[in-house]
């Protein structure tokens, strides 16, 4: 009784925050639904009559964000004014991104439309708040028309595998993905990079990969728990954007995201080599105990 009891602490201990950020997700979701109806609220989801319930959200994301992780958002100047895909880099648990979405909201009055995983749609009761918070599947139709309504598009080009399988040093893992830039191309938009400094400190995935690298490929779901949710220092910075060039080709263009998303981060000579990891905002591989002491440093490095 005694074993099975310290067993189940331990496994509670090391995944209660991300049960409670599933939590307040579907509680969210649940406040949209009672906001819908109390309002009758009919308007498309992305159209301003929503605008108050999405300032709701983002304002307890905000302080969720200040209080746990002491969140910074630096780099904001860098986003356009006009159409632009973000790309990012996706942690384990992308409470970053949230982040980063409420408090551009809150900032900017702005809604990023943010490309997902195909999973994430065939996930139960969530309907209104990905249709609300502009959420969608990501075709080439769909973020072109985004794009061309003015809106900023976001995309993490490793997705799910470099969620799941990406670790402390930090690694792209893109592998040949390149409609973002064909898109970007197509659109005549430019590209921001984006990257939160820690969030693989903040959450972490298991070690032992093999297992779940072949259960992933097989299923394509995330099956992997992610665990860990200390309060460690998150910063987010906004890179300087990448100007559409009508005479850049797109492996040219993937080329350049890849070294300037990570002159945040790392040096590197080419994607299918070891990289060479060199840090500016980030120690490498990840110190969860100088990202939680990062929480008293208040210089923004």
């Amino acid at each position: 009784v005694v074993i099975i009891s310290l067993t189940i602490s331990a496994i509670l201990v090391i995944f209660i925050v991300p049960l409670t950020i599933l939590f307040f997700i579907y509680l969210t979701n649940i406040l949209l639904l009672i906001y819908k109806k109390n309002g009758e609220v009919e308007a498309d989801p992305l159209s301003e009559a929503w605008d108050s319930a999405r300032k709701t959200i983002a304002s307890f994301w905000d302080i969720y964000a200040r209080i746990w992780h002491g969140y910074e958002l630096h780099g904001v100047e860098n986003l356009p004014e006009g159409p632009g895909i973000l790309v990012y880099y996706h942690g384990a648990i992308p409470i970053d991104y949230l982040y980063f979405l409420s408090r551009l909201f809150l900032w900017k009055k702005r809604l990023c439309l943010s490309v997902a995983d195909h999973f994430v749609f065939r996930l139960p009761g969530l309907k209104l708040l990905l249709e609300v918070t502009g959420v969608m599947p990501g075709t080439r139709e769909e973020c072109l028309i985004a794009l061309k309504n003015g809106h900023l598009v976001s995309i993490s080009p490793g997705g799910v595998r470099e969620a799941l399988f990406s670790d402390e040093s930090y690694q792209l893992m893109w592998g040949n993905r390149k409609g973002f830039a064909r898109v970007a191309l197509d659109a005549k938009v430019p590209i921001i990079p984006m990257y939160t400094q820690n969030v693989r400190e903040g959450y972490r995935t298991f070690k032992e990969r093999r297992f779940f690298r072949q259960l992933y490929e097989s299923t394509r779901l995330p099956l992997t728990p992610p665990y860990g949710g200390l309060p460690v220092k998150f910063r987010t910075y906004i890179g300087e954007p990448i100007p559409y060039d009508p005479n850049t080709t797109t492996e040219e263009l993937v080329e350049k995201v890849s070294h300037l998303s990570f002159n945040f981060l790392f040096s590197f000579q080419t994607r299918t080599a070891i990289q060479a990891l060199i840090s500016k905002h980030q120690t490498v591989p990840g110190s969860i105990w100088k990202a939680l002491l990062e929480r008293f440093d208040k210089r923004c490095k």
